[in-house]
């Protein structure tokens, strides 16, 4: 059984920077990716909150890329031996993170709705590059932080994180 959300962090970060790709060079390709970690961290985090939940989807499995691969129209021949990471993507935990990552409001709630949960109760993290990405940070994840571009992800369950994070505002929002 699986103890931990990393396979599903890292498979669904990796989509994220595939599908909404660094501009340009090494460290805007490592800052992107740092980016995209703490949000699908934060999302995962929500949305799996207790050791049951994690415990849970490592038997069940999350669900896989492909839906999230027919909206953003991502070529699927690509390598296709190289493919079985893409199991792990969990397309709830990539639509919360590109909420994050393009509503600073909102990132900043999920971040605080964490705070004494089983996940941060034995050690402190922080999300500096998702909540205040500088300058640098933002070149780096110009297409991850496009609220234009990320809106077909997003809306896919923007509902589900509203609710999660103040129950009865996703209705009013």
């Amino acid at each position: 059984m699986q103890a931990d959300l990393s396979p599903i962090i890292a498979a669904t970060a990796q989509w994220l920077t595939g599908a909404y790709p660094a501009c340009g060079g090494a460290l805007p390709s490592v800052l992107c990716e740092v980016q995209a970690r703490q949000a699908v961290t934060v999302a995962a985090w929500l949305r799996y909150p207790t050791s049951m939940d994690v415990a849970l989807v490592g038997m069940s499995g999350p669900g896989g890329a492909g839906r999230l691969d027919r909206i953003t129209g991502a070529d699927l021949a690509a390598d296709a031996d190289d493919q079985e990471w893409r199991t792990w993507v969990d397309e709830v935990v990539a639509s919360w993170a590109a909420c994050l990552l393009t509503d600073p409001v909102l990132a900043r709630q999920a971040v605080a709705a964490l705070a004494g949960g089983d996940h941060t109760a034995r050690t402190p993290v922080d999300f500096h590059r998702l909540l205040a990405p500088d300058e640098t940070d933002r070149r780096a994840a110009a297409l991850l932080r496009h609220p234009d571009l990320l809106a077909p992800v997003a809306r896919l369950h923007r509902d589900q994180l509203l609710s999660r994070l103040d129950p009865g505002r996703a209705l009013t929002a």
